[in-house]
């Protein structure tokens, strides 16, 4: 008599161990926060170092006056990398809210990819709808900015005064990772410590969280998909991506 059969893994495991740097690229304060943070603190106990390169400070988040805004949510921002072992923060000033696809936005996030010579670039999707719903316009064009700053900052011919001006030749990242993509790929288990450390990173956003109606607990809202997401890596916690190796 046969026996039953087990269900296996229907993901890879993401091959990290030869990862040296990863550049995370958001939106706002606490986009990394969703999920992502836990896979940063896996990493970073690893040695890994990891960068976070924010295009908005987030000022129009909360139901406050946009400069006292920006201030709380930096604060809350960095104590939020401190939970994961992030020291490198850059947040730049373009408008929450409006954030808009452009070649301003694409150079600015070439200029840091250069930099900091990633050999892994995060960012979160750029697809109408994904994990959670319908998808913020910010974090549609922060997305499809990334993909494409991350070929920019690879290509000579491609905002050369990057080089000529800065001295900062080009540059040519490993993998693209995509967060909350509907269509993972690979995943990370991020089981006991680094999920700890991810929920940890999400509460920082205190004051920012409490301004959202209904919002769960942190460590509820963490447990519950990155529970689900362990299934499809049989591990009891992971955080997917939809993983792009390009070189």
């Amino acid at each position: 008599m046969s026996q039953p059969s087990v269900a296996q893994p229907s993901l890879e495991v993401l091959p990290d161990a030869d990862f040296e740097r990863v550049l995370c690229v958001v939106a706002h304060p606490d986009d990394v926060e969703y999920g992502t943070s836990a896979a940063v603190a896996k990493w970073t106990a690893a040695g890994i170092e990891v960068a976070y390169l924010l295009l908005t400070a987030g000022e129009a988040g909360m139901q406050r006056p946009p400069e006292e805004t920006r201030v709380l949510r930096a604060g809350e921002q960095r104590a939020a990398c401190d939970a994961v072992g992030v020291t490198s923060l850059t947040m730049l000033d373009h408008p929450d809210g409006m954030l808009v696809y452009s070649l301003d936005l694409r150079r600015d996030i070439a200029r840091v990819i250069r930099q900091f010579k990633p050999d892994v670039v995060v960012t979160g999707s750029w697809d109408i709808e994904f994990i959670a719903g319908l998808n913020q316009a910010d974090h549609r064009a922060a997305g499809l900015a990334c993909i494409d700053a991350v070929r920019d900052a690879d290509n000579t011919w491609v905002f050369p005064e990057l080089a000529a001006g800065e001295g900062l030749p080009k540059w040519g990242t490993s993998w693209l990772l995509v967060s909350g993509d509907s269509r993972p790929t690979h995943g990370v288990d991020i089981s006991g410590e680094p999920l700890e450390r991810g929920i940890a990173s999400l509460e920082a956003h205190g004051a920012y969280l409490g301004d959202i109606p209904g919002h769960p607990a942190p460590r509820d809202l963490i447990n519950g998909f990155t529970s689900q997401s362990g299934k499809a890596l049989g591990v009891p916690n992971a955080v997917l991506f939809r993983a792009y190796k390009l070189r």
